[in-house]
């Protein structure tokens, strides 16, 4: 046996010498031969329950099908939308009631990334040409930490004339315009938020990427001016990097069309009808079950029932690890009741936020058992954090699990 031991500042002593311990076998061919990777939020657990409908969820596409830019010719319309899509996502949203589509524009997009920035632009514009000054201002964005890493690094990459990134929404203390991402439940930390700087002239977006039931309790359907959603978090097929902003305001909505015809003219139809394949699949194993809107009891196991057991699952072989070990925090998450489910479910984040005791650099503890995770200061918070996948595929999921098990107090 060999002793991997990662130092910790003498300020922070741990059980006295400073020092955590992993007893870890270091011959050819144990857990700790090769870096495993839970940095991503890619949605792998979910490849079993697709695997299992194959033949009863698939798309063909000839070779003469999709061939024009075109997909809706009406007037006003997305015209590179296909129309069943939109309605797939009304019908999702409907069935597990986390989102009002009433009377909104749905906008495809390629994945949310691409939303944000579009709707950002749309939202920066338009606070602009209203305030009708000489000289436009970068609007401030801003977001509370712990936030979604790709927001800074994102908005940093493409230094815009029009909007800048401005940090901590908690910090935020300016005047005038500005816009704050809200994301529920959070990234990385998995909780539930609403705005926080609530000033005259600021708008909300909100990222909604993770409000399924398979994540955390759906309370209420999510009312917003502009949320965004994605295919890769909410069914995992990531691959088809499709996502869709709901949107209430029409000039915004139309302004973001505007800007995705310029820039990619349009999005993928393929993606589009896989997405709808996808979606329609789900809804169709839920409407039946569904009498009032409520899921009845003795239903068969669905797309969000296997998703949730299997978070559930992973959840409860962390904790018992995590408390074993007694190096990490993991966040302590309230039970309500899902009004999909019908019943009260505790939320099962996509990633664990874990805590490092000592105060020290988590992801190099990470490190030493080759685990690749995302540093607490991608998220603007200390070190001391780390973020890690709780999607990854189960033998990625059972390594991380050996491999943290060997960490001593």
């Amino acid at each position: 046996m060999c002793i991997t031991e990662v130092k910790q500042n003498s300020n922070h002593n741990n059980n006295g010498d400073g020092v955590v311990k992993s007893n870890a076998n270091c011959n050819n061919g144990t857990v700790h031969d090769a870096f495993i990777s839970l940095d991503r939020g890619d949605p792998k657990m979910y490849y079993m329950y697709w695997k299992n409908v194959d033949d009863k969820c698939s798309v063909t596409i000839k070779a003469s099908d999709l061939m024009s830019y075109f997909a809706d010719h009406d007037e006003g319309g997305v015209f590179y939308q296909l129309p069943e899509f939109s309605k797939a996502v009304h019908r999702i949203h409907n069935v597990v009631g986390n989102a009002v589509t009433k009377g909104r524009y749905i906008i495809g997009g390629t994945g949310s990334s691409q939303l944000f920035t579009v709707t950002l632009a749309a939202l920066a514009s338009r606070i602009n040409s209203c305030n009708q000054i000489k000289n436009k201002r970068r609007i401030p964005v801003v977001c509370a930490q712990p936030y979604y890493s790709c927001y800074e690094e994102a908005l940093e990459e493409e230094k815009s004339e029009i909007y800048q990134w401005r940090g901590d929404a908690n910090k935020f203390n300016e005047e005038g315009p500005y816009i704050e991402v809200v994301t529920t439940p959070n990234n990385p930390d998995g909780r539930l938020r609403e705005a926080v700087v609530k000033k005259k002239g600021g708008v909300v977006i909100c990222d909604l990427a993770y409000y399924w039931p398979q994540y955390t309790p759906i309370t209420a359907p999510a009312d917003y001016d502009v949320m965004l959603f994605t295919l890769s978090k909410a069914t995992g097929h990531a691959g088809s990097r499709v996502g869709w902003a709901i949107v209430k305001d029409k000039e915004i909505a139309l302004r973001m069309i505007k800007l995705m015809s310029l820039v990619t003219i349009g999005t993928c139809h393929e993606g589009q009808l896989r997405a709808t394949t996808i979606l329609d699949f789900v809804s169709d194993n839920y409407e039946q079950h569904l009498p009032n809107g409520k899921l009845v009891v003795e239903h068969q196991e669905g797309f969000f029932e296997f998703s949730h057991r299997v978070l559930a699952e992973r959840w409860k072989r962390l904790r018992a690890v995590v408390n074993r070990c007694g190096i990490f925090k993991l966040p302590d998450y309230s039970p309500e009741i899902c009004t999909f489910m019908n019943k009260s479910t505790p939320p099962n984040p996509a990633y664990a936020w874990m805590e490092l005791k000592t105060g020290e650099d988590a992801e190099k503890v990470m490190n030493k058992l080759k685990i690749r995770t995302r540093a607490g200061p991608r998220f603007g918070v200390s070190s001391k954090y780390v973020r890690v996948s709780m999607m990854e595929s189960d033998e990625t999921f059972n390594q991380f699990l050996e491999r943290l098990s060997t960490l001593q107090d």
